[in-house]
């Protein structure tokens, strides 16, 4: 990791930034993929799962008798776990269910809202270098629990064509409807303008690279719903010199692990706490599997030697951190100044990957700063808010004026009339 001491507050901007792609070839690249997929359909993905995945299939959807052998597969003590974090996170979101709201603003003039389930909705689940089962929970569960009628599953096959076991084992215990070998920006292209085999749905949920992330902004455009700009992992940790440096270096290490254009970043108070995360790092990083993976996200992750706490809270709201995890005294404390972050992980003893898993809090979350302006995923996310008004004739000789007279104001007198016949006709 980069050190650097007490960044000068005009630089901020520049040294949070996070490592990208160069963007004219990010966007050519994706708006080709996502063309090729609207036109050729089935077979523009059948050509994508050989060029991308090495994958040379005949059919896209998953069968019953693959999911039927998936879960036979999957050894029991993992499915325990499954099993354990489906519960946690359905009784999280559970709790996020809304009773309709009604006021009455006025007397004789009712309003309220209420909840709907978006019918269709399509989750993309990362394969590849690593096979994000979690996901399938995090999204699945509060899709059912809100009432979505057809949850549709894209992930990337393996070479063989088969899809990871788990992945299908967890898929069958939440509840997808149903399930495709597609991954990248042709599996968003995909659930967002339908093909033979794969449905069209009506909002896009799922984490993925940059080419899955712009894929999901450039199809937003043509006004297909997505959650939000899920890219790259990344974490940022807040530290003083009192905190553990172990646990620090493991939790940069499990996002760093993700990829390499994953990003962490630490904010500490103290020089000789930095000197000892490294020390650990190098010693950690050592035993991963993925360990040339970590190594090069570690090369654009930087290590901030602040003045004091305030500094790396102000710091860090200004990153804007996926997550964040606070490993001072008074943690408490601390997060309660956090005004930017997808989810916050407070103490030593909350690291990041209990929420990655199973704590029962959405993992799928704002990256790139994002978090400046959006939440993470929730039970909301697969519902839309009607609103819904009904006036009597008694609340409308109250209220028909009000209207009246606005719309004269702005000139639109068949709003206004709309209103005033009405009151004619029952006598104002």
């Amino acid at each position: 990791m980069q050190v650097i001491s007490s960044p000068v507050r005009e630089n901020w901007e520049a040294l949070l930034k996070r490592p990208i792609f160069e963007t004219q070839f990010l966007r050519s690249t994706v708006s080709n993929i996502l063309n090729r997929v609207k036109t050729g359909k089935d077979q523009a993905l059948f050509e994508f799962n050989e060029k991308f995945d090495g994958a040379a299939i005949n059919d896209l959807a998953v069968t019953q008798t693959e999911i039927n052998k998936a879960v036979n597969h999957v050894n029991e003590e993992l499915k325990a776990a499954v099993k354990q974090a489906a519960a946690n996170i359905r009784a999280f979101h559970e709790a996020q269910r809304r009773d309709p709201l009604k006021v009455e603003t006025m007397p004789g003039v009712t309003c309220w809202r209420k909840s709907i389930p978006i019918e269709k909705v399509g989750i993309y689940i990362p394969g590849g270098t690593a096979p994000l089962f979690s996901t399938v929970l995090m999204l699945a569960v509060p899709a059912n629990l809100a009432g979505s009628k057809e949850i549709i599953l894209c992930t990337p096959p393996e070479k063989d064509g088969t899809v990871n076991p788990v992945i299908l084992y967890t898929a069958n215990l939440v509840g997808v409807t149903k399930i495709f070998k597609v991954g990248g920006a042709q599996a968003i292209a995909a659930m967002a303008y339908g093909t033979e085999s794969i449905p069209k749905t009506y909002k896009i949920f799922g984490p993925g690279n940059q080419y899955v992330t712009e894929a999901k902004q450039q199809v937003a455009l043509e006004g297909i719903a997505i959650d939000m700009p899920a890219g790259p992992s990344e974490v940022a940790i807040i530290a003083d010199n009192g905190s553990d440096a172990s646990f620090i270096a493991a939790d940069l290490l499990s996002q760093a692990e993700h990829g390499v254009d994953s990003q962490v970043v630490l904010f500490c108070t103290s020089e000789e706490k930095i000197v000892q995360v490294n020390r650990e790092v190098k010693k950690q990083v050592a035993s991963l599997p993925r360990r040339e993976m970590a190594e090069q996200s570690l090369r654009s992750s930087k290590a901030f030697i602040v003045e004091g706490i305030d500094t790396a809270i102000e710091m860090c709201n200004a990153y804007a951190p996926e997550h964040l995890i606070i490993c001072t005294r008074d943690a408490e404390s601390v997060a309660s100044k956090i005004i930017n972050a997808g989810s916050v992980f407070i103490g030593e003893f909350t690291p990041e990957s209990a929420g990655d898993y199973a704590s029962g809090t959405n993992h799928t979350l704002p990256t790139n700063g994002a978090a400046k302006a959006y939440s993470g995923v929730s039970l909301d996310s697969f519902t839309k808010q009607i609103t819904y008004q009904a006036i009597t004739e008694a609340g409308l000789r109250k209220l028909g004026p009000v209207v009246e007279k606005m719309a004269d104001a702005e000139l639109l007198v068949a709003h206004k009339n709309a209103v005033s016949i009405r009151l004619d006709k029952i006598g104002r």
